[in-house]
């Protein structure tokens, strides 16, 4: 029996003889009529020659000679330009969806709301009626509506979560960083944030999912959704290294905690227990709380209240300020919940404190403790010691900082400590500059170096037990920081064989000179340092800051003008906000078509 004729096999091509013969054309695949557009989708001349004869042979069969090829040299380019027409258009529709696009990206980003996108599109319009009138009609194809802008953020959000699920298939290992707050109509919700290394050792760092808790808010409330996240994600649990909270009792609770439940699911899976972090930022900012002197923060609170509370007052003492040419023009407000507020109020308070004082007295309001020289010792102390726990928290905060570094930050202001209190017994300010200007203006003699050593001693204590846990893994840190000066005899076994070959490779001494951490252990070929190569310490955040940056973010996305806001769009938003990828444009253009919005 005969297989059945495939055309397809038959390998017919296009004789150039037929476009004079029937006036046919080759466009793409098939064969075009000049006249009449119709096409043939086989080149085969029985087909072409029943259309001509068919359709136009008496009406062109006597065009011969040059009048024929005039005729057919003017036929083809009627459907060049008919052609070009289209795809002029099909461009020009595309690019205005991919406007569309940029445009709602750029809204998202800077945390407008989504009807701006009318406002954007009238001001468009307005410009280019003034520059270029002739193109009013390109931009008004432009669509900008308020649910277009919806629908854009949406998809956009949508494909980075795709693109983030793709990449988190190829991570070796991964850590968390979870923080709680709530929005502006008192919703909690949860930040999830991811950071992990691939197969190459490149860092993956971003937002895993915005879980939004109606009910209440206990450690099994919140661990349902960081398993949800993990799910979607399709994370493996085998490769979780860590999680970083803010140590509230809904997270660090030794039965019903977050952390808890997570390694009980660990141990059910026959996976060892994850490393548990506490923020270190949090850590150092409750130990600072320990140096409260109360006697000073008081007067310093009260002062800037009744200057600042009332408006006749803060505007009086805002002109004295000026009349006198003073170096700052206001007084700060203290607010205990910013880390960093104390020792700002402090420094300007104590650069201000004749003008306070001055002031308060017009005000009939005498502070004696302004004029009071312990206090002013007290004052100027607590002023250098915050401005140095200030400094401290600085280091410690960042996006992407390695738990090597800030474990080095910690220990060097443990070091400093000593070395502090060392020389406040010893009545040496050297390190202390607003005490040591004082000390220049009055003898030291009044210095109350014994309180202040108390004090210092006070945070000292703190400091080492609030980083206890932190300094237990300073050994696996430590080989992480520097390979190259670790101690194969007091290391893990599986890390000895491939530390004793590293060591003695100069080529990669020079390597880790000059790159940095991660581009070093990305250096490193995986198939001879498999063990050192997996280092896990990469993954790991050593505080919630990029939570706390991110929640600062959806106060300003979620307003009290934007109260309304759902908590899937504020998802999206966020994600377009305080990702590292990029949204692909192209493959979302290529699944629309333009439509102007009204």
């Amino acid at each position: 029996m005969s297989r059945k004729r495939k055309i397809d096999s038959e390998c017919r091509v296009f004789n150039q003889q037929w476009t004079s013969d029937y006036l046919f054309v080759q466009c793409k695949e098939k064969a075009v009529c000049l006249i009449c557009q119709e096409s043939v989708a086989v080149f085969k001349e029985y087909n072409l020659r029943r259309h001509y004869e068919s359709r136009h042979k008496d009406k062109f069969s006597f065009l011969t000679g040059q009048v024929r090829t005039d005729k057919i040299a003017k036929l083809k380019h009627e459907l060049e330009t008919q052609q070009n027409s289209f795809i002029k258009q099909k461009h020009l529709n595309i690019s205005s969806v991919r406007a569309s696009f940029q445009v709602a990206k750029l809204i998202a980003s800077s945390g407008k709301p989504f009807t701006d996108g009318e406002f954007v599109k009238q001001c468009l319009t307005a410009v280019v009626k003034e520059m270029c009138p002739e193109k009013a009609d390109l931009f008004s194809a432009v669509s900008l509506s308020a649910p277009t802008v919806t629908r854009r953020v949406e998809e956009m959000g949508d494909n980075l979560h795709l693109q983030l699920q793709t990449q988190t298939k190829r991570l070796c290992s991964f850590s968390l960083s979870l923080d709680e707050s709530n929005d502006v109509r008192d919703t909690a919700q949860l930040l999830i944030f991811i950071r992990g290394t691939n197969d190459k050792f490149e860092v993956t760092e971003e937002l895993a999912g915005l879980q939004s808790i109606k009910g209440t808010t206990t450690g099994e409330d919140i661990y349902r959704k960081v398993h949800q996240t993990v799910a979607d994600l399709d994370l493996d649990w085998a490769k979780l290294v860590s999680v970083t909270t803010d140590g509230a009792p809904s997270m660090v609770g030794s039965m019903k905690g977050v952390i808890a439940r997570i390694n009980r699911e660990m141990s059910e899976r026959g996976h060892p227990r994850l490393i548990a972090i506490h923020c270190l930022i949090h850590q150092q900012a409750l130990c600072c709380k320990a140096v409260k002197w109360d006697s000073v923060m008081e007067i310093v609170v009260s002062c800037v209240n009744f200057i600042r509370a009332h408006a006749l007052n803060h505007r009086q003492f805002q002109d004295f300020l000026s009349e006198l040419n003073a170096d700052y023009e206001d007084v700060l407000y203290h607010t205990e919940v910013r880390w960093l507020s104390r020792g700002r109020v402090l420094k300007r308070f104590n650069d201000l404190l004749p003008e306070i004082n001055t002031f308060m007295l017009s005000k009939n309001k005498a502070v004696p403790e302004l004029t009071d020289e312990e206090w002013k010792w007290h004052l100027a102390f607590l002023t250098d010691v915050t401005d140095l726990l200030n400094s401290l928290n600085v280091q410690l905060q960042g996006k992407g900082r390695l738990i090597s570094d800030m474990h080095s930050y910690v220990k060097a202001f443990e070091v400093k400590l000593g070395l502090l209190l060392k020389h406040v017994k010893e009545k040496n300010f050297c390190h202390f500059p607003t005490t040591q200007k004082r000390a220049a203006e009055v003898p030291s003699l009044g210095f109350p170096a014994e309180k202040c050593a108390e004090a210092l001693e006070i945070l000292q204590c703190k400091f080492q037990v609030r980083f206890q846990e932190l300094h237990a893994h300073a050994k696996d840190i430590r080989l992480f920081q520097n390979p190259f000066a670790a101690d194969i005899d007091c290391i893990d076994p599986i890390y000895q064989l491939e530390l004793a070959e590293l060591q003695n490779f100069d080529n990669l001494k020079d390597v880790f000179k000059s790159s940095t951490l991660v581009d070093f252990y990305a250096s490193l070929p995986g198939e001879t340092y498999p063990n050192l190569h997996t280092l896990k310490m990469t993954t790991i955040f050593g505080s919630t800051y990029i939570c706390e940056q991110t929640f600062s973010r959806m106060k300003q996305l979620k307003c009290p003008t934007r109260s309304r806001l759902s908590d899937e769009h504020l998802h999206h938003l966020l994600r377009l906000t305080v990702t590292n990828m990029e949204p692909d444009i192209d493959s979302l253009v290529s699944q629309k078509q333009a439509h102007s919005s009204h």
